[in-house]
Order: structure tokens, then C-alpha cells, then sequence
């Protein structure tokens, strides 16, 4: 079950609504106003340098916000885009300033998760209170002072942590982002809006199509209430409640029958979205160019894009007539009997308007770019490759009775079925070099998503039969089971060729109540 009222949601105490008043998060924009970009910051010189403090404050209708601040010369934004390019390095330090009389009353969410070991950072225990960031897609190392989510913890008041990561010169170029992921409470901090977009710049050198064109960067982020109370939760689009018909869905502004390239990520903490552009009713055609932060070896016109939690899609999109108003919306999907139904839900209006009333964004250049050969991409040519291994996992749950699912299990074959220990030792093992073909199973009664940290996967085959289009993925969904009959399963093609990601990281469905109670595990890719 995923409802957020059978989830660590549901307990949290009111005392942790006392903040002092440096932790407070920025205004969010009101509802039913056009829809803005996130600043964008650029490398410079081959070197983005940033700062971010993450706070927290409760808003006027009792929604907790955690956020990335960041300070530019005129006030506080919150959660910018980093840009950078292939080969840049990211200097990035954070401060952790979620402090204040609420730290206190979460004595009782301290001991439910405490794991031992933590080296890296300020070391102590993981709590709602510490924070450490995952640069979700990104083919970097899992170390220390790089994408280590294991025994990284940054503490409340203590002077802050250095990333410091280079992009790989071969990392394809694309939509990733960034999130707190502390196990046991990636979900809390996440609900609250801790994750911003990673833009690898460079599309424009391998997929043409989008030059010269307007590009937009929508983040959807979910919020429940805490403590959770019934009732339905927000959706998001770039911090603008998408609510209708509570409340005016966001604008978006666009041109008469002009092209953007939207650059959309799902940060939501566990929906399921069929995205959609229709006018009157019709969808209308997507150019679908990359998925996961990997552009397709060919795009590819679509109706419906779904996107899973924690998924990626970037897409061209065109504007109707002038006058015309056409809606972004994520339509219903059903994630089976013990999983909570993904309403539909307008994620905005896109209106137009003629001439000089809309203000035209900054667009791509329109010289042609050096083109870039998608074979030269990290982990390109893998589908001609034999794989060195096999194996089979599977997601599974186990029941309590009429309160559903208390238990959630991702498990290799073979091994005993076991929830996530922070000290545990790698229930896989392999070596840099290894291909290998990973079968994913689904035998539980609601929809999973499968991602891994560090690499990408090449898609093989769903449900025993090739996929017609093998697009490389970093998260996927795979079916609930419906009680009967075979289960649902992907086949990927795991690449650990690169030596940059030797280390031990992690795989996990990535609903975050389910990561955050278990469904995770260690992977070990010796040097």
C-alpha cells in the first residue's frame, strides 16, 4: 500500500512546526499564475560552484516545505537548475540548517533509524533532521564527496559538506536531478520539495531536432500533509499547486503554434504519470527525444508519455492556434489492488497569445552544433554485447492482516527474502567489466518501480517479449501482479564496464515509503 497515511508520514509530531526562522523556506508561487523556470546556474570556466542551505517552515495550510536555498544578490530562490556540461566539474556545498525547537520532539523517529558506520560527512545518526543529496542518473562515483547516499550524512548547525564531481566527458547529455535520499527518510524530506533538475547540456549535438528551440524544465513534485490527515494530496508544477478544479491550474505561455523543448521530471514520492497535451479532448502528437536524461537513437511521436516516479522525459511540444488553449495533464493510472489509484490531474493550461504579449524565453542557438555520434555515449554499444552474467530478482510484500502490505522486500533468487540494513554486506558482488542481464519480477499486488544508482540499463524485454524500441532507462516500472497467472517482468542489460562506478551503491523501488522501509539493496562492482 503506498497511501501516506499507513506510511512514517503518519506519525510525525507537531512539535517539529517550531523552526527558527533562519530555516525558513521561500514563498511559493500562488495558485493559478504563470508558470516560471527554476534559476538556472551555468558552469563557468568548466566549474559550476554553488551553495545550498536546506531549511524548513510549515506553510499557512500545514504543508512542511524542506528546500534547497540558494542566495543570489537580490534574495533567496529555492532549488535552481545546475547546468553544466561534459567533462565539468560541480562544486557544490551544503549546509544543513534544519534546526530549532522541532529537532527535539523526533527522539521516538531517531531510534525507528539509526544505522551505524556512517563515515562520510558529519557522521552520526540519520534522522529527519540530517540530509545528504543523490544526483539521481548521473554515472558518477559512489564515494565520499561524490554520490556516496550510504555513509554520507550532513548534520543540523554544523558548517556544511563539499561535493565535488565531474561530469564524465561521455555522460549523455539530458534532464537528471538531485533529492535528499537519508535512508528512512528520503520520503519525508522529499515530500516537502527537496529536488531541483541537472541539465547535461548538449542535446541540441546529438538530437537536431530540438535547435533552436524554446526550452522549458517543468519539475511535478507531490505533497501530503504531515501529520497525515485524509484527504487528497497536491500535486506540483515548479512549486505552482496544479489543484483544479480546488483551485486555477498553472499557465503556461507559449506562442501560436509554436515548438518548445520541455524537459519534464517526475519528483513526485510515488505517482505514476501517463503525461498528455490535448486540445478539446485530443492528445496531441509528443516528439519524444530522450528518456532518463538518455536521448533515443531515433525520436519518436507519441500520445502518451508514462513517466514513473522519479522518471524523466524530455519532449517536443507544439502550441495550438492563437486563442486556443490546450491542457498538460498526467491522466489515471492504476497501480493495482493493494497500491493507491494515480488520479487524473491537469497539470496546467497552455494558453496563447499573439505578437509582443508573450515574452519569447531565451532559446537554444540556431547555428548548427557539432554533431555527436549517440554510439559515443557512455554505454553505447551494449546491446551488441553478450552478457558475462545473469540474474533474477523480484519484488515482493508481505501482509499484516487487514492492515495491508508491512512489509516490503526487493530479493535476488535464490537468497532469503530481507528488508534494507545500512550495515549490511552486498547481496551482489561483480567487477568492473561485467555485462550482465538482470530479469525483474514483480510478484507483488501493486506496481514497483526499479532504479539503481550509477549507471543506466539498456531495456531488453517486458514480460518475456523484446521491446521494439531499447531505450536506455535509470527507473522503470514494472506491473503489479494481478493474482493470477504469470507475473509481470522487465529484462535489462546492466553495463558495469566503466570503472568510474566501482564501489558499493544501491538498487530500490523508488516509491520512497517503500526505500525508505526496506525495499533496497547493496550492490558491490569490485575495481
Amino acid at each position: 500500500m503506498r497511501a501516506v497515511g499507513k506510511s512514517l508520514l503518519a506519525i510525525v509530531v507537531c512539535g517539529f512546526c517550531c523552526l527558527e526562522a533562519a530555516a525558513q523556506c521561500p514563498a511559493r508561487p500562488a495558485a493559478g499564475t504563470v508558470v516560471q523556470d527554476a534559476l538556472s546556474l551555468y558552469s563557468q570556466n568548466g566549474v559550476l560552484n554553488a551553495g545550498f542551505t536546506m531549511g524548513y517552515s510549515v506553510d499557512v495550510s500545514g504543508y512542511s516545505h524542506y528546500c534547497y536555498k540558494y542566495q543570489t544578490p537580490t534574495g533567496i530562490v529555492e532549488a535552481p537548475t545546475l547546468r553544466l556540461n561534459p567533462g565539468d566539474q560541480l562544486e557544490l556545498d551544503v549546509k544543513d540548517r534544519i534546526t530549532g525547537d522541532g529537532a527535539s520532539s523526533m527522539s521516538a523517529m531517531d531510534r525507528m533509524s539509526a544505522p551505524a558506520g556512517a563515515t562520510c560527512g558529519d557522521g552520526g545518526n540519520a534522522t529527519l533532521q540530517a540530509t545528504n543529496v543523490h544526483f539521481h542518473g548521473l554515472n558518477v562515483p559512489p564515494v565520499c564527496h561524490q554520490d556516496d547516499v550510504l555513509t554520507t550524512l550532513i548534520q543540523p548547525g554544523t558548517p556544511g559538506f563539499e561535493y565535488s564531481i565531474q561530469i564524465p566527458t561521455t555522460e549523455p547529455p539530458g534532464l537528471y536531478w538531485y533529492h535528499p535520499h537519508v535512508h528512512g527518510f528520503t520520503e519525508f524530506q522529499v515530500n516537502g520539495g527537496a529536488a531541483g533538475a541537472i541539465i547535461v547540456e548538449g542535446m541540441e549535438k546529438v538530437r537536431p531536432e530540438v535547435t533552436g528551440l524554446t526550452e522549458r524544465v517543468f519539475v511535478i513534485r507531490q505533497q501530503y500533509l504531515v501529520p497525515w490527515v485524509p484527504g487528497p494530496y497536491q500535486l506540483t508544477l515548479n512549486f505552482q499547486v496544479s489543484n483544479a478544479p480546488v483551485s486555477l491550474p498553472p499557465i503556461i505561455q507559449m506562442m501560436p503554434g509554436e515548438k518548445q523543448f520541455w524537459r519534464v521530471a517526475n519528483a513526485t514520492l510515488q505517482d505514476f504519470m501517463p503525461l498528455q497535451v490535448s486540445l478539446n479532448g485530443t492528445p496531441q502528437k509528443l516528439e519524444l527525444i530522450a528518456l532518463d536524461g538518455y536521448p533515443l537513437a531515433a525520436p519518436r511521436f507519441v500520445e502518451t508519455i508514462l513517466v514513473p516516479p522519479a522518471g524523466r522525459a524530455e519532449f517536443i511540444v507544439q502550441a495550438p492556434a492563437k486563442g486556443q488553449t490546450e491542457q498538460f495533464s498526467t491522466l489515471a493510472y492504476s497501480t493495482g489492488p493493494t497500491g493507491n489509484q494515480d488520479f487524473e490531474q491537469i497539470l496546467a493550461n497552455i494558453e496563447t497569445s499573439g505578437g509582443d504579449s508573450v515574452k519569447k524565453r531565451e532559446a537554444k542557438p540556431t547555428e548548427s552544433a557539432p554533431r555527436i555520434s549517440i554510439d559515443s555515449l557512455k554505454f553505447a554499444g551494449l546491446r551488441d554485447l553478450t552478457a558475462t552474467a545473469t540474474r533474477n530478482l523480484y519484488f515482493s510484500e508481505e501482509f499484516g492482516g487487514t492492515n495491508g502490505p508491512i512489509q516490503f522486500y526487493i530479493t535476488v533468487d535464490g537468497q532469503k527474502q530481507k528488508v534494507f540494513e545500512p550495515n549490511e554486506k552486498p547481496v551482489i558482488t561483480t567487477k568492473v567489466g561485467a555485462v550482465e542481464d538482470w530479469t525483474i519480477e514483480n510478484r507483488a499486488l501493486e506496481t514497483h518501480a526499479f532504479h539503481i544508482h550509477q549507471i543506466h540499463f539498456l531495456m531488453l524485454e517486458v514480460d518475456g517479449k523484446p521491446v521494439p524500441t531499447q531505450d536506455y532507462r535509470d527507473t522503470i516500472e514494472i506491473p503489479y501482479w494481478s493474482g493470477s497467472g504469470p507475473y509481470h517482468s522487465v529484462k535489462v542489460r546492466m553495463d558495469f564496464r566503466d570503472p568510474t562506478i566501482a564501489g558499493t551503491f544501491v538498487f530500490h523501488c523508488h516509491i520512497l515509503l517503500h526505500e525508505d522501509l526496506g525495499m533496497m539493496h547493496k550492490i558491490l562492482v569490485q575495481p
